[in-house]
């Protein structure tokens, strides 16, 4: 079995993808979905959280409060980094778990999809990288439309995320997400196919 790293800033098309991938029989981990659940669900994580930054982080029905923790962290790295330092080594653990059912049941790609999964140390986690880059003004329409957010909020985002040069220097492949989405289909299938078959 192999494994895949595909990251991507905001707006990339980096989940889409991934569906492109699991349509070719990848499995894919999402990161990003995990760290919420284990926010929501695992108790040490909470405990941590709540130790942190307050029982604010909470909500009375329990629900994580991310407005309040959202407000906590922007704008300040050093807080960004402490909220991570709690759940990125449990996503990863989750992530060897998966990797072990993966191969328990012959899955040929496994896929770790992460929005920082340079700057998190994801890429140690996996056998090959990729990116994928768009061009901003698009990635700023998809975003505005997708999350109801004026562009300055997107672009706000996008400087808490390695630009996509640095994305093109360190990923091992690249797929430029500039075309339709039938020419990011093709490459993603062409993504899969060189993956799998150079293992």
């Amino acid at each position: 079995m192999t494994t895949l790293g595909v990251t991507g800033g905001i707006g990339s098309g980096k989940t889409t993808v991934c569906g492109f991938l699991e349509e070719k029989g990848a499995r894919v981990f999402y990161a990003d979905i995990e760290a919420k659940r284990l926010m929501r669900e695992d108790a040490g994580v909470r405990a941590a959280i709540v130790d942190e930054f307050g029982a604010e982080a909470y909500r009375e029905d329990d629900a994580l409060n991310r407005e309040y923790l959202a407000e906590q962290v922007f704008g300040d790295a050093g807080r960004v980094e402490q909220l991570n330092a709690i759940v990125h080594p449990h996503v990863f653990d989750a992530f060897e778990a998966a990797k072990e059912r993966a191969i328990d049941e012959e899955v040929s790609l496994l896929v770790h999809e992460a929005a920082l999964l340079f700057e998190a140390g994801g890429d140690e986690h996996v056998d090959v990288t990729a990116a994928v880059v768009a061009p901003e003004a698009d990635r700023i329409t998809w975003v505005t439309a997708r999350d109801d957010v004026s562009p300055g909020q997107v672009r706000a985002r996008m400087q808490h995320q390695l630009s996509q040069d640095e994305l093109r220097g360190r990923a091992d492949h690249v797929l430029e997400n500039d075309g339709t989405l039938n020419d990011l289909r093709q490459k993603s299938t062409e993504l899969y196919w060189a993956v799998v078959n150079d293992q």
